[in-house]
C-alpha cells in the first residue's frame, strides 16, 4: 500500500514537471515566433518596371508593405532616400521586394553593353540625326516618345495635308551607337591655346543608330516611317516613365499649330 502511494506521488510530480516543461517550451516558441514576425517596412514592386528606370521615376511603381522579419530579404530597400541617380539593373516584376543590388549607376548599366528587353517585346533599330535624338544625349535605359510626321495621307478627309503625331509613348532605349568624335591632337590644342576635348565644345555631328524595345505594331510603324523617308520622318523626345500623359494626343496639322 505504502509503495503504491509513493509511486502515485512520484507519477504526480513527474506529471507536474512535464506540464511545466511543456508550458515553458510553448512560451519560448511564442517568443521566438513573435521575434520572427516582427513587421518590417520594405518597398515592393506593384507594377512591372523596365530595366534602366531611374530611381526618380520609381515611386509610382512601388508600394510599402509590412513583412515578417523572417520574410524580408536582408538587402530589401526600405526607402529611396539617398539612392538618387541610380537606375534599375534588370526588369522588376510585381510582387518582388526591391533589392539594393538591383539599383546601379547609369554608367554601369551602359557599360554592361545592353539593357534587358522586357518579355513580349522585340528590338528594332533606326538611324537619325542628332537634332532628332534630343541632341544625341540619349543612353541605354532612357525612355523616349516617338513622333511620326507624314507629308500627306495622315488624315483621310484631308489627304493632302502634312501631319505630325506623338505616335508611340515611353519606349525603352536598349542601345545607342554613334560615330566616334575626333579629339584635337596635342599639337592643335597647343596651337589653339586650349586642351578642351572637341566633344565638350562642339555640336554633335553625323548620325546615331538607336535600338528600342517595342511591340510588333509599333515596330511596323517605325519601319514604315524609316523606310519611306520621302514622305515620312521621325523625331524623338526624352519621355521618362513619370512624364505627364494627358491621353492619346491628336494629329497636329498646320491650323492647330497656333491654337
Amino acid at each position: 500500500m505504502k509503495s503504491r502511494l509513493l509511486a502515485g506521488i512520484a507519477a504526480l510530480v513527474l506529471a507536474i514537471l512535464g506540464a511545466a516543461l511543456v508550458v515553458s517550451y510553448a512560451q519560448g516558441a511564442d517568443t521566438r515566433a513573435v521575434q520572427g514576425l516582427e513587421p518590417v517596412d520594405v518597398l515592393v514592386v506593384a507594377k512591372a518596371v523596365p530595366a534602366g528606370t531611374s530611381v526618380e521615376s520609381l515611386q509610382p511603381f512601388l508600394a510599402t508593405e509590412k513583412l515578417p522579419g523572417t520574410a524580408a530579404v536582408k538587402s530589401a530597400v526600405k526607402s529611396l532616400a539617398g539612392l538618387a541617380g541610380k537606375v534599375t539593373a534588370v526588369e522588376l516584376l510585381p510582387g518582388e521586394q526591391l533589392l539594393a543590388e538591383r539599383l546601379i549607376a547609369p554608367e554601369d548599366l551602359k557599360a554592361s553593353g545592353s539593357v534587358e528587353v522586357p518579355k513580349g517585346l522585340q528590338e528594332i533599330s533606326f538611324q537619325l540625326e542628332p537634332q532628332r535624338v534630343v541632341g544625341g544625349r540619349l543612353v541605354p535605359g532612357d525612355h523616349i516618345g516617338i513622333f511620326i510626321s507624314l507629308k500627306s495621307g495622315g488624315i483621310e478627309a484631308k489627304a493632302d495635308k502634312e501631319t505630325t503625331q506623338l505616335t508611340i509613348h515611353k519606349v525603352l532605349v536598349t542601345a545607342v551607337q554613334r560615330a566616334p568624335v575626333a579629339t584635337p591632337s596635342p599639337q592643335s590644342s597647343a596651337a589653339g591655346g586650349s586642351a578642351t576635348p572637341a566633344e565638350d565644345t562642339s555640336l554633335p555631328t553625323g548620325t546615331l543608330l538607336l535600338t528600342v524595345a517595342v511591340n510588333d505594331v509599333d515596330a511596323t510603324k517605325i519601319v514604315y516611317a524609316s523606310e519611306f523617308t520621302e514622305y515620312a520622318s521621325i523625331w524623338l523626345s526624352k519621355e521618362p516613365l513619370d512624364a505627364t500623359d494627358a491621353g492619346r494626343p491628336g494629329i497636329m496639322t498646320k491650323p492647330e499649330v497656333y491654337k
